[in-house]
């Protein structure tokens, strides 16, 4: 395994930490939680940049990658609904983006296709982990500067929807060869 796809891993295990410590009923405990997200999400940065530069981009960095973004962002969003700071709604949306996406590299992969993550899928992960840190961030208090801090996390999580919803059609319309009956 080389040194792109063990940073990948990081991520991975660090996703059960991030809620064993989010799930605990202590203000420090969440901020911790809060610490090991953003190293998580730090991750997805630079494992990318390390396949890139040292030529360590493979297959299964290809598959992996975008599943422990999905893992990581669905577990905190998990948490942001338990805490009432997410719409069901919203992460219905998000779900059926990521199991559309995960058919269509399924489908793909039959063909002996991989299918890379877009720009727009890159944008999505990136405005749902901002939404995600500043819902956390937010979630002691009731408002800030006389907002909602709800209305604030909101705001921001439907933006990560829009974006999650406009890469989910670009991933639809890119790949919609694969989806024609054979």
């Amino acid at each position: 395994m080389n040194t792109a796809n063990k940073v990948t891993m990081i991520r991975v295990f660090l996703v059960p930490i991030f809620m064993v410590l989010f799930m605990i009923n202590n203000t420090a405990c969440h901020y911790a939680a809060l610490a090991v997200f953003i190293i998580a999400s730090v991750t997805d940065a630079i494992d990318g940049h390390i396949a890139r530069k040292y030529n360590q981009t493979t297959t299964f960095g290809k598959f992996v990658d975008p599943l422990a973004d999905k893992v990581l962002t669905t577990a905190a969003f998990l948490i942001l609904m338990h805490y009432g700071r997410m719409s069901v709604w919203a992460l219905m949306i998000v779900l059926t983006r990521e199991f559309m996406v995960a058919g269509i590299r399924l489908v793909a992969a039959g063909d002996g296709k991989v299918v890379a993550a877009s720009m727009w899928g890159k944008i999505k992960t990136v405005t749902q982990m901002i939404a995600v840190i500043a819902a956390m961030l937010l979630l002691p208090f009731d408002s800030v500067l006389g907002i909602s801090a709800a209305l604030i996390s909101d705001i921001l999580i439907w933006i990560s929807v829009a974006f999650t919803v406009i890469s989910g059609v670009d991933y639809l319309l890119k790949n919609r060869s694969l989806m024609e009956m054979k």
